[in-house]
């Protein structure tokens, strides 16, 4: 019979995690610590940033700014 290795976490450690986790009533890509941040605010600070490109992009063609030579 192989030998078991030795959990990663305590057993007690991982019960007291599964209770927190079942009790929390979001979204299931929510329910982390951090999961906010990459969930929504990474995504909603690279569209905001695009956004700011593109606008400045537009505005630059139709004031004939930036033109290389």
């Amino acid at each position: 019979m192989p030998e078991l290795e030795p959990p990663f976490r305590p057993r007690e450690k991982l019960l007291e995690l599964q209770r927190h986790f079942q009790n929390v009533h979001k979204h299931t890509y929510l329910k982390g610590r951090y999961d906010a941040v990459t969930s929504v605010g990474i995504p909603l600070a690279l569209a905001a940033s695009s956004l700011f490109l593109i606008g400045r992009g537009v505005y630059n063609m139709s004031h004939g700014m930036g033109k290389k030579e």
